[in-house]
């Protein structure tokens, strides 16, 4: 908090030399105020009444500070026990299965894989396309749902000419239109087994299936 005396001499103080910012700290303004009285005019002494309200001022300051200090502390104690507390949490979801946002999935190479997407309206027509870690097309999925909101979809695991898709990385792409022809804006997820919690300094994330998931994407926990 930054304060000022009015009356003072012609001494004065730089700010607070342990703080280094332009901010008046309570040590500062009790040598500004001992200065005052030092340099004043002894055929014109400080006035009692002054000298009171400067006081008040310097009391003022000093629990103000102190205010602050408590509040500060108070918030880093909070927001490490809230820390723990979610650290702690994360861990429960350890082997269940989640349903999160994103496009790129986890193939085993073996049996069907289920994949979705969110459609912010009705569609009259949608379908799913998996590609491959190169980009490349392997199974085009048509007849998919078109009702708003989340549509689940199965891929069997095998390619367009019916043989079984090597495990790697896949990605869902959805392509749906309205009834005008338009395109609309699907957003796409996939369901995996969560395997492990990694605290990082940017937050929280489940490995899925070998990807790293931010909290903010899972969308259930099943």
């Amino acid at each position: 908090m930054s304060s000022q005396i009015e009356g003072i001499g012609p001494t004065t103080f730089p700010a607070s030399s342990t703080t280094g910012s332009n901010i008046m700290g309570q040590d500062d303004f009790l040598k500004l105020l001992v200065s005052q009285l030092q340099n004043q005019d002894p055929m014109n002494p400080m006035d009692g009444t002054q000298f009171a309200s400067q006081l008040a001022q310097f009391a003022s300051v000093e629990q103000l500070n102190n205010i602050n200090t408590s509040l500060q502390t108070s918030i880093s104690s909070s927001q490490l026990l809230n820390q723990s507390i979610s650290n702690a949490l994360s861990t429960t979801v350890i082997g269940k299965q989640v349903r999160a946002s994103g496009a790129s999935f986890t193939y085993d190479g073996t049996g069907p894989e289920k994949v979705g997407y969110t459609l912010p309206s009705a569609a009259s027509s949608a379908q799913v396309k998996i590609l491959d870690q190169y980009g490349n097309v392997v199974r085009t999925i048509t007849g998919t749902g078109v009702t708003a909101g989340d549509v689940d979809v199965s891929w069997d695991g095998l390619t367009d000419s019916g043989a079984q898709a090597a495990a790697g990385q896949y990605t869902v792409n959805v392509v749906a239109a309205d009834a005008k022809g338009n395109p609309l804006a699907a957003t796409p997820f996939f369901y995996g087994t969560v395997t492990g919690v990694r605290f990082k300094s940017t937050g929280t994330v489940f490995l899925v299936d070998g990807q790293e998931i931010p909290l903010s994407s899972i969308l259930e926990v099943m």
